[in-house]
């Protein structure tokens, strides 16, 4: 039995570890990698088509996003995962699929005119639709066995619809162990979906750390916060735009808003539409709905028993089409706008801002984190300008953010969570920023008395002992590799800005010391400013 950590491991996204068992080879997750990547990960020691079968935490692109590229490959195993899971997948893997499409062929566009090669996606739609028809689906906390020797089950971890935490049990030899892979944990309290279950025992838990080293900051009435700002925003005629993650948060927001038309915590204006402008989060909707039944909390279903649909209301607007989404800009009544994506890097959200942003009555209200380099981080530290479509707009909307939903445990949860398994040998904690994966592991020494390791990739680990048979090293990627290719259009702008202030210097060389004392200073007020 050996488990080699893949991805995931000091940094936060393109979850993957292999596993070797029970005469098997399968993986936990295949997940892109997103944002800035800062460690180079070794590669899944097996050609695509001797794997055997993968086990899916949740849909999330940084756990599902290369699958259909391990399709490609050559993969025709079964892909295990909830019910809930499996119907996300089918619309998130083809909608991941149609962004690599579409950007290949943007690069490819740039590319003919430098008379350079074209670009190939990721994965093509047909990858993607390979990988769906992969697609395993389960009940939670219904074992299963996908080989012999080996026994799965998937309990709620109450980070997103279908969300899971895996509980491998592994026999082989007249050995047998058990080992827990945490997945996403979820917050607590959060609208909709359950509550994280904890799990009894294990032997071995690999554990993610997202919030290893923080707490949140929880608005003490989130309805009455939002409610607010609606009401505010309207009586001065403008509306509020609110960029979305397509799935979860958007439903969440459906939820909240819900409660407001309900309880009348908007006056003046009883009617507002919502409009919902996103393809994927309409189609994300509908799946909620279809497994309320399994993944909503008591206080949702408590609605549902009533007949009433707790993400739907009167005057919600869905709108599919390119015709349709351009048209919301057209009714001048005062409105929501729930657009994809939530950080104002792609999709129709772009166009929205394009057409409100420059508005004074109008709020672009952030309900969720804000990469760094992203537009929508951009807008929340200030900024007067930004460019859509090649155009300069000017931000005289009110921009507004309301902490407090996330999505992941913070540490305090975290720890809640570790507590409640006996009998743990050892931990592995991936899934988090450097910082963020050695703080909570001595969070764990410090209040249990826990046994850590804190694996890099190409780490191996005997799963009979927990002993580390290889302890990879981190491997910093050259800065020019860091993943640019999967940075906005806007950050490459802004590092091609950077090449052309290094070249400005080096021309310097050999200018009046008054010029060069000058820039020096001009260099310096930019530096301090941003920083």
């Amino acid at each position: 039995m050996k488990i080699t950590f893949i991805g995931a491991t000091h940094e936060v996204t393109g979850s993957c570890t292999y596993i070797e068992a029970c005469g098997k080879k399968f993986l936990v997750d295949f997940g892109m990698e997103q944002g800035q990547d800062i460690f180079e990960n070794v590669v899944v020691p097996v050609a695509p088509g001797d794997i055997d079968f993968v086990l899916l935490t949740h849909a999330h692109i940084d756990h599902s996003g290369l699958l259909p590229l391990l399709y490609a490959g050559g993969f025709a195993g079964p892909i295990h995962a909830t019910k809930a899971t499996s119907n996300l997948c089918s619309v998130m893997l083809r909608d991941s699929a149609h962004i690599q499409e579409f950007e290949a062929e943007w690069r490819s566009r740039k590319a003919e005119r430098r008379g350079e090669p074209n670009y190939e996606p990721l994965y093509t739609m047909n990858d993607a639709l390979g990988a769906i028809e992969l697609f395993v689906p389960h009940d939670y906390d219904t074992p299963f066995s996908p080989a012999d020797g080996v026994t799965v089950t998937f309990r709620d971890a109450g980070h997103l619809l279908g969300s899971s935490s895996i509980i491998l049990t592994l026999e082989e030899d007249g050995e047998k162990r058990t080992i827990v892979f945490s997945g996403d944990i979820g917050n607590t309290a959060q609208p909709l979906i359950r509550d994280p279950q904890y799990i009894d025992s294990a032997d071995f838990v690999v554990m993610e750390s997202t919030y290893g080293n923080r707490t949140h900051d929880r608005p003490t009435d989130y309805v009455t916060a939002l409610s607010g700002i609606l009401q505010k925003t309207f009586d001065r005629g403008g509306s509020v735009i609110i960029p979305s993650f397509a799935v979860g948060r958007t439903q969440e927001m459906l939820y909240f808003i819900r409660q407001i038309k309900e309880e009348g915590l908007v006056t003046g204006h009883p009617d507002f539409p919502v409009y919902v402008d996103s393809p994927l989060a309409n189609e994300a909707t509908d799946i909620f709905i279809n497994n309320r039944e399994s993944c909503y909390d008591e206080e949702a279903l408590s609605f549902v028993r009533k007949g009433i649909n707790p993400i739907s209301f009167e005057g919600l607007i869905r709108s599919v089409s390119s015709d349709e989404s351009r048209a919301i800009n057209s009714d001048t009544r005062p409105k929501v706008i729930i657009s994809a994506s939530g950080m104002c890097e792609a999709g129709r959200i772009k166009h929205h801002l394009k057409h409100n942003l420059w508005k004074k009555e109008n709020t672009i209200l952030f309900v969720g984190y804000q990469s760094v380099n992203t537009m929508g981080r951009s807008l929340i530290e200030g900024a007067r300008k930004v460019k859509l479509f090649g155009e300069t707009v000017q931000v005289a909307a009110e921009i507004r953010q309301l902490p407090g939903i996330s999505g992941h445990a913070d540490v305090n949860g975290l720890l809640s969570w570790a507590k409640a398994i006996k009998g743990v040998k050892k931990f592995f904690i991936n899934h988090g920023e450097a910082s963020a994966v050695e703080a909570f592991a001595q969070c764990l020494r410090d209040s249990l008395g826990a046994e850590v390791y804190c694996p890099y990739s190409g780490a191996e680990v005997d799963a009979l002992t927990g002993e580390v048979l290889i302890d990879a090293q981190p491997k910093p990627l050259p800065k020019k590799e860091r993943n640019l290719a999967n940075a906005s259009p806007t950050y490459t702008e802004l590092m091609a800005a950077g090449d052309r202030l290094a070249q400005l210097l080096r021309d310097y060389d050999g200018r009046a010391n008054a010029d060069m004392r000058k820039l020096a200073e001009q260099i310096n007020k930019l530096v301090d400013k941003w920083s």
